[in-house]
């Protein structure tokens, strides 16, 4: 329960969110491709105009917005510039911002890191965030901490959708545990007891197939499952129920090309996000 004086746990807005808007996550990736596609410059004008239109078109429609950090910091400060007015903006317009930053270090660097998207005085301040946990899943306490605190998310990296992640994410550990699962069980513990969802997530992707079921990994972690690889990466919203079984539920389907190419036409944009949420809602039987 939260009391008056706590904010509401993140996990709570974003099932709210998914229950209202459906359970897609559409990325904000304006990397230079892009923006020649949609004929634009590869400059702070052609960010600007980029990111204006998906904000527009979006953000008062699908539960969750994720914004790649990399492609505005390339810019430099103009383009953190640009992203702050995007978080601000959907934030305004009712979609839950998930801040793709992937950070990952120790002690008081974690910390600012974490109070860079996490704090509500910050101008980044963001719904959530997603991190790295390969310095150990402790290194990241300083996220955890301020996430419950603040209100907000965490996304941890577990099994990721790009293949050199498997030398990592399936090493075995000497308890015979993956080390995926082993983040899996860390938020497994995170998440107990919380209501309707807790509000630290591990990052699934979609393109896994059978491999999770097949190493009899448990994804169940009474978390948000962020699902990234559908659409331009090759998986389809038919792929959550074989890949995500029991916990298909608490998916968050991720796509970004296959949302994004359709711009710069507002409405373009608008009815390929809503075809999307609509495959998703049929594949999970909503």
């Amino acid at each position: 329960m939260t009391s008056a004086s706590s904010p509401e746990p993140f996990g709570a807005r974003l099932r709210r969110a998914m229950d209202e808007r459906g359970p897609l996550c559409v990325g904000i990736d304006p990397h230079a491709s892009l923006l020649t596609d949609w004929g634009l410059s590869d400059d702070i004008a052609g960010l600007e105009r980029f990111t204006h239109t998906v904000v527009e078109a979006l953000a008062d429609r699908v539960a969750v917005l994720k914004p790649q950090s990399a492609f505005f910091e390339r810019f430099g400060s103009r383009g953190i510039a640009v992203l702050e007015r995007a978080v601000a903006d959907a934030r305004a317009a009712g979609a839950l911002v998930l801040m793709d930053a992937k950070r990952g270090d120790i002690g008081s660097t974690m910390a600012a890191y974490a109070a860079t998207y996490l704090d509500p005085a910050s101008p980044l301040f963001s719904d959530a965030v997603t991190v790295s946990p390969y310095l150990g899943y402790g290194s990241l306490r300083p996220a955890l901490d301020l996430a419950r605190k603040s209100g907000t998310g965490v996304f941890v990296l577990a099994l990721t959708s790009n293949p050199e992640g498997a030398e990592v994410q399936h090493a075995v550990r000497g308890d015979g545990a993956t080390v995926a699962a082993t983040m899996l069980d860390h938020l497994r513990a995170e998440n107990a007891g919380a209501a309707p969802m807790g509000s630290y997530g591990a990052v699934v992707g979609a393109t896994l197939g059978g491999a999770a079921a097949a190493q009899g990994t448990d994804l169940a972690i009474n978390g948000p499952l962020l699902a990234p690889g559908i659409g331009a990466q090759g998986a389809t919203a038919a792929d959550l129920p074989r890949v995500f079984g029991a916990a298909a539920g608490d998916v968050v389907p991720n796509v970004s090309r296959g949302v994004l190419r359709h711009g710069p036409d507002v409405a373009a944009l608008r009815e390929s996000a809503e075809r999307f949420a609509g495959e998703v809602r049929e594949a999970l039987g909503g």
